[in-house]
C-alpha cells in the first residue's frame, strides 16, 4: 500500500468513525553524515525517520494522534487515539480543517542531481577539502571536525475537504572547525557551506575560506571595555535573529510573551531595518509552498523600513486577532502539534559592502561569532549578554582580533539602532539569514 493509498483509507475510515473533518499528514526524513579525521572516516551515519499524524474534529474538539507504522492495524489505533485526545481537551480551539488556498506557488526545493551523487564522491570531496586546509598554512595544526551532511525531507498533507499537497526538499551542508597555532596562541574557528548544487562546490575556495577564518583570529589583543559602534557580521546576525524569532510570533504576543504585541503598523525599528519572510529564496535550503495547515506560503515583509507589518500567524492566532493567517503554521515533525515558525526569515542586503561599513568607522568592532545565545538571552524582555568573537576596527581598518569579550544590549533597542545593512547575504541551514548590520553602539566587556 502506497502512502497516498494509506492516507485516503485513513481519511475515509475516520469520517466513517464520526469525525466531522479530518487531516492526515505524512513526513519522512533521511540523512547521511560523514566525519573525517586526517583523511580517514571517523564516523559514518545514515538515518531515516518518518511517520504519519491524524488531526480531526470530533464532538466539536480537535483530536490528534500519530504513528510510525503505516499498516492496516494502525488505522483503528490512530482513530481511537485522536478521539481520546479530543475528549480530554478543556476547550474548543475554534479552528476547522483548512479547505485550501486558491493558488499555490510551484517552487522546487529538491535536486534530483544531488540525490543521485554517489556517497563515495561526497566522501572524496570532503577528503580533498580537509587535505587542502591542512596544507594551506603551517600554522594550521588540525581540524576539530570536518563533516558533510546531506538531508532530504518528503511530506504530504491531505484532508477530507479534498485538499492534497506534497513536497520534497534536500540539501547538503559542510561543517568545518579549523585549529591554528602560533607560538603559545591556539585558536579555532568554524565554517559552514551549504548548497543543492554539488558540482558548484569549489574545494580550493572552501579550504581557503575555512583556513582564513581561523588564521584571522591569531594575534588577539585587548581593548578597553565600553560602548562601541558595532558591525554584526551576517552570520552572527542570522544567529541572533534565530534566537529572537519568538518575539515575532503572534501566539507569543497573545500570551503576553512578546513586546511587539499591539504594535502592528507602528515603528519598531530604524528606517534602515527591513525583515522579510521568503519561503522561495534561492540562497536558503529550507522552503515550502504550503504551511503546516496547508495554507499557501508567500513572500512578505514582517518589518518594512522600520514599521511592523505583521506578526507571524497561523489560523488560530489569526482568528483571535481578527485577521488573515500569514501562512506560518508549523509542524516540527509528524509527532508535533501546530506551532508558529517563519520560512526563511532574513534581513535583506543593502547597497554598501561590509568593507564599506568598516571603512566608515573611526573606532568600533566587527563581531563575527556569538556563543551562549540560549542561556544569555531573554526573548521576552529582549535583553542579551553573550560571548562574542571579533575584531577591533580603528580608522576604518581592522587592526586585530579582540580577546574574549561579551556584548550586551537589548534586541528591541538594537533594531532601532541599526544604521546600515551590507550587500552580503548569508543563510543558516535552519532558514535564518542576514546581511551585516551597522549598529549605533553596544556594551562590550573585554576580559
Amino acid at each position: 500500500m502506497t502512502i497516498a493509498e494509506f492516507q485516503e483509507k485513513l481519511l475515509q475510515q475516520a469520517v466513517d468513525a464520526d469525525f466531522k473533518e479530518v487531516e492526515v499528514y505524512f513526513e519522512r526524513k533521511t540523512s547521511f553524515e560523514c566525519k573525517l579525521y586526517e583523511g580517514q572516516i571517523d564516523s559514518y551515519e545514515t538515518s531515516e525517520d518518518g511517520g504519519l499524524s491524524l488531526r480531526g474534529l470530533y464532538n466539536g474538539k480537535m483530536g490528534y494522534s500519530y504513528t510510525e507504522k503505516l499498516d492496516d492495524e494502525s488505522i483503528p489505533f490512530l482513530i481511537d487515539s485522536a478521539k481520546a485526545n479530543a475528549d480530554i481537551l478543556d476547550e474548543d480551539e475554534g479552528i476547522d480543517i483548512f479547505e485550501g488556498s486558491s493558488e499555490y506557488a510551484g517552487h522546487q526545493f529538491y535536486s534530483e542531481e544531488l540525490a543521485n551523487i554517489e556517497i563515495a564522491d561526497k566522501v572524496e570531496l570532503l577528503r580533498a577539502i580537509e587535505k587542502n586546509i591542512l596544507t594551506y598554512d603551517p600554522r594550521i595544526v588540525t581540524l576539530d571536525y570536518c563533516i558533510l551532511k546531506e538531508f532530504s525531507t518528503e511530506r504530504s498533507l491531505v484532508n477530507s475537504k479534498n485538499l492534497s499537497l506534497s513536497q520534497k526538499e534536500n540539501g547538503l551542508v559542510i561543517f568545518i572547525s579549523t585549529v591554528v597555532k602560533d607560538g603559545d596562541e591556539l585558536k579555532t574557528a568554524g565554517y559552514l557551506k551549504m548548497t543543492r548544487d554539488f558540482y558548484a562546490l569549489d574545494v580550493e575556495e572552501i579550504a581557503k575560506e575555512a583556513a582564513e577564518e581561523a588564521l584571522a583570529n591569531l594575534g588577539e589583543k585587548s581593548i578597553p571595555s565600553g560602548k562601541y559602534p558595532i558591525i554584526l557580521r551576517y552570520d552572527a546576525t542570522a544567529a541572533l535573529l534565530a534566537t529572537f524569532m519568538p518575539v515575532f510570533s503572534a501566539e507569543n504576543a497573545q500570551k503576553d510573551q512578546s513586546l511587539l504585541k499591539g504594535k502592528v503598523g507602528q515603528k519598531v525599528a530604524s528606517d534602515a531595518f527591513t525583515l522579510l519572510n521568503d519561503p522561495f529564496h534561492p540562497n536558503a535550503l529550507t522552503g515550502s509552498n504550503f504551511d503546516g495547515e496547508g495554507v499557501a506560503t508567500k513572500q512578505q515583509a514582517i518589518i518594512l523600513n522600520g514599521t511592523l507589518q505583521t506578526l507571524l500567524h497561523n489560523r488560530k492566532t489569526a482568528k483571535i486577532e481578527g485577521c488573515a493567517t500569514s501562512g506560518h503554521a508549523h509542524k516540527n515533525s509528524y509527532k508535533g502539534t501546530l506551532t508558529i515558525a517563519p520560512q526563511n526569515l532574513y534581513v535583506p542586503p543593502g547597497q554598501k559592502t561590509q568593507a564599506d561599513l568598516i571603512a566608515a568607522i573611526s573606532e568600533g568592532l566587527l563581531i563575527t561569532g556569538l556563543s551562549g545565545l540560549h542561556s544569555g538571552t531573554n526573548t521576552i524582555s529582549g535583553d542579551f549578554s553573550v560571548a562574542a568573537t571579533g575584531f577591533h576596527i580603528k580608522d576604518g581598518k581592522i587592526v586585530s582580533p579582540v580577546k574574549q569579550m561579551t556584548i550586551a544590549g537589548n534586541f528591541f533597542d538594537l533594531m532601532k539602532d541599526i544604521e546600515e545593512t551590507s550587500s552580503e547575504l548569508y543563510f543558516l541551514p535552519q532558514g535564518y539569514g542576514s546581511s551585516s548590520l551597522l549598529v549605533k553602539e553596544l556594551s562590550v566587556t573585554v576580559e
